[in-house]
Formats: C-alpha cells, sequence, structure tokens
C-alpha cells in the first residue's frame, strides 16, 4: 500500500506541470478574455470596469461582422462540400487497387504537410488574374486566355451574387438572431471561391485519407455477397458502402467544420479582407480590431464567439464519441 501511494504521489507530479500550465494558458486565458469582452477596455490603457454585453450588441451591429459570417457560412459550405467529393471519389479509385496507389496517396496526402500560410502565397501567384482589360494576364488566367475560356478575377472579384432565401430558412434565421443575413438577400461573394480552391487542394488529401481507412476496414465479404444477392456496384456503395462511412464523415465534418470556423492563415496570406470585405473573415476581423485597432474588449468578444462557434460543433461530437466508447 505504501508502495501503491507514493508512486501514485510520483505521477501526480510528473503531470502536475502540464496540468498547471493547461490551466494558466488555456482555460485561465480564456477565462480572461472573456472579461476582457465583458469590460470597457478600448484603447492602450486597459480599463476592466464592467460593460455586460454591449460588446456583443455593437459587434452583432457591425456591418463587417455580419459580412464575416456570411463569408464564413458561405466558405465552410463549399469548402466541407469540395473535400468530401474530391476525397471520397478519390478514396474510392484509390481503393480499386490501382498500380501505385501507394505514390498517388502520398502524392495526394503531401499538400497537407505544408502550413496554410505557404499554401496561400503559391495560389496568391497562382490566381492573380493579373489585367484583363489590358491582356496582362498571369497565373492561371494565362491557360484560360490561351484555352479561349473566359478569364476571372479571382480574390480580387468585388461581385456578390445575391439569393433569395426561402421564408421557412427566413424564419429560423430570425429566431436565432440572424435575420440580417437575409437582408437584402443572403450573397455569395465570388472573391471567396479562390480560398475555397486553396483550402480543398490543401485539406482533400486529408479527407482521402479516412475516406481509405474506412472503406479498407468494411470487410469483402459484405460486398460480395450483396453482388451474389444480384446487387449493382452503385447499389453496394449506396446500401452498404456509404451507411457504413457514416462515422468518418462525421468525423471529417467536424475536422474541417472547426478549420473554416477559425480560418485565418490561409486568408491572410492570400486576399486579406478582399474587396469591399469579400474574403473577410472573423478572425482576421478580430487580428485587426485588437492587434491593429486597439480595441480589445470588442476583439475579445469576437474571440469568444469563434470559442463558442467551435465549441458547439467539437463538445456534441466528443459527447457522442464517449457514450459511442462506453457501449462498445
Amino acid at each position: 500500500m505504501r508502495r501503491l501511494s507514493w508512486d501514485r504521489i510520483i505521477s501526480i507530479l510528473l503531470i502536475l506541470p502540464s496540468i498547471l500550465a493547461i490551466a494558466i494558458f488555456v482555460y485561465g486565458f480564456i477565462a480572461w478574455s472573456g472579461w476582457v469582452s465583458l469590460s470597457n477596455w478600448d484603447g492602450l490603457r486597459p480599463d476592466l470596469s464592467w460593460a455586460g454585453f454591449v460588446n456583443y450588441a455593437k459587434l452583432f451591429a457591425t456591418p463587417r461582422f455580419q459580412i464575416d459570417i456570411r463569408n464564413t457560412v458561405v466558405f465552410t459550405t463549399f469548402f466541407l462540400g469540395a473535400c468530401i467529393f474530391l476525397g471520397l471519389g478519390i478514396a474510392i479509385l484509390l481503393d480499386q487497387g490501382i498500380r501505385g496507389e501507394n505514390f498517388f496517396r502520398s502524392l495526394f496526402l503531401f499538400p497537407m504537410a505544408i502550413s496554410f500560410i505557404v499554401t496561400g502565397v503559391t495560389w496568391r501567384w497562382l490566381l492573380a488574374p493579373g489585367d484583363p482589360a489590358t491582356g496582362r494576364l498571369t497565373g492561371i488566367n494565362v491557360l484560360l486566355g490561351n484555352l479561349g475560356l473566359p478569364l476571372s478575377r479571382w480574390y480580387t472579384d468585388p461581385t456578390v451574387v445575391y439569393i433569395q432565401p426561402t421564408s421557412a430558412v427566413g424564419q429560423f434565421l430570425q429566431q436565432v438572431g440572424l435575420g440580417f443575413l437575409t437582408t437584402p438577400n443572403f450573397g455569395i461573394p465570388l472573391a471567396m471561391f479562390s480560398i475555397v480552391i486553396a483550402a480543398t487542394w490543401q485539406m482533400s488529401g486529408y479527407v482521402m485519407a479516412m475516406y481509405l481507412a474506412g472503406l479498407r476496414s468494411i470487410p469483402e465479404e459484405m460486398r460480395e455477397a450483396a453482388r451474389v444477392d444480384g446487387a449493382s456496384e452503385w447499389q453496394v456503395y449506396r446500401h452498404i458502402v456509404f451507411p457504413l462511412l457514416r462515422p468518418v464523415t462525421l468525423s471529417v465534418v467536424i475536422v474541417l467544420g472547426h478549420i473554416s470556423l477559425k480560418i485565418f492563415d490561409l486568408v491572410a496570406a492570400m486576399s486579406k479582407k478582399g474587396p469591399g470585405f469579400a474574403t473577410d473573415v472573423p478572425a482576421y476581423f478580430m487580428f485587426e480590431t485588437t492587434f491593429q485597432g486597439d480595441h480589445y474588449s470588442q476583439g475579445a468578444s469576437i474571440a469568444i464567439f469563434l470559442l463558442v462557434t467551435v465549441s458547439l460543433l467539437v463538445v456534441p461530437y466528443l459527447s457522442y464519441s464517449t457514450r459511442r466508447e462506453a457501449e462498445v
């Protein structure tokens, strides 16, 4: 008993520095940011007097932040859709046992080893539009021009395509306090597709690896039994493979979702705010508000908003995973 107690003390002492570091530099700073977001700190001189939720009310009334939420919704939707479509498609192709599978798998995974900063700089060069009016083209526009295809202004395009949401969607947005997304209409900034292309290029390989692992975990006997019963290949995937890949899809959505909600470095390196805030996101708005504008309470409120949105995505998933492991 004495030896067991001493081993337990040693174990606690070994992990105590990590516990203290996490308590101070993670949860302590989260609590500090939360307090600052409820204060009147607006300038270099700290002012921690109580302001309540005034900063949050001002934040949601700020036109730029409203645009940022719109951009985040657009980016998340197309980013997740493109990554899942490409990743699943590539995984299915590689699962056919093609020659050189290891090479192609490594090729598709390679972009994931690159930081978003490098990806942003590279795609900023590739998607630099040049001057289509004078014919001085650069990047991918050179290829499009040589092929006689329409040119694009990419991340410099200020065009926003407005879409009128259905009445049910409009009522839901009004109920959750996001009614400004329907005023005048919900818009899709074309410049945001440049960010989607770069992010998809980097993360689709990760999605491919996830789905390929899921496909390889499905027993081949199940597919063969379905084929013997007369099921076509599409029916095998629709009724057997895709349902069994739902846990993988959920994991992919959680990982990519939290990346898209707090995306900063790719936007900062590639386009910054874009024309008319066309590629602006909450994280970049927080950076400018806090470290360039010295509006610390407003910046902290943006940070807490990002924390809450990411938590709403991650915490239910962690709870679901914990319950599932307990059942197993």
